[in-house]
């Protein structure tokens, strides 16, 4: 039986000693594990991106008595690492329609609109006098779109990385570009005497 005791003590103690232990952060805290794209990178970009259009005179006249209709792009990533650049765009969208100057059509959620209406008009399960009739949503007035692109650069004891992003605001009925900015990051990342 004392064998028993000790070997589940031990047992215990292995296992207790070995846990991990998890602790909430402060996400707006400045992250800098690596010169890798981050959350930091992320909230800088979205920040600037939605201030500068926000702050625009240009857009300003355009807002000033309506909120236009907003279609959003995914962000191109023209970087060599692999970026969610839907949380960029999802980002940026909040921001800008939590100003109260847009309103946004979702391009993502197509698909799962045209079956919500076939469901409501051809299933014969949803009264037709209460069913949504096709052909009544809004089109989009401006697409929001841009691109993230990098330069990295490597020497023995440095590693440099340069982020840019650049978005535009297109009117669709004319094709002109009515707003356009772009933001830059500059990272650098000092090789240790036991490499990266």
């Amino acid at each position: 039986m004392k064998k028993l005791v000790l070997a589940a003590s031990v047992l215990a103690f292995t296992l207790t000693g070995c846990s991990t232990q998890v602790s909430y952060g402060d996400p707006q805290e400045v992250e800098t594990v690596d010169v890798a794209f981050g959350s930091s990178d992320l909230q800088k970009i979205a920040g600037e991106m939605t201030d500068s259009m926000i702050s625009s005179p240009l857009l300003a006249e355009i807002t000033a008595n309506n909120r236009p209709i907003v279609f959003v792009e995914r962000i191109k990533n023209k970087t060599t690492e692999h970026i969610d650049t839907e949380s960029v765009t999802d980002s940026i969208s909040t921001k800008l329609l939590q100003s109260g100057k847009f309103r946004f059509v979702d391009m993502t959620r197509v698909t799962e609109v045209r079956e919500q209406l076939d469901f409501q008009n051809d299933g014969g399960l949803v009264d037709p006098s209460k069913a949504i009739a096709f052909g009544q949503q809004v089109g989009a007035e401006y697409m929001l779109y841009g691109n993230l692109a990098s330069i990295v650069k490597t020497n023995k004891k440095t590693k440099d990385v340069y982020y840019k992003m650049t978005m535009r605001l297109m009117d669709l009925k004319t094709g002109l570009v009515e707003w356009a900015d772009e933001t830059e990051i500059r990272k650098a990342e000092t090789k240790s005497t036991f490499g990266w």
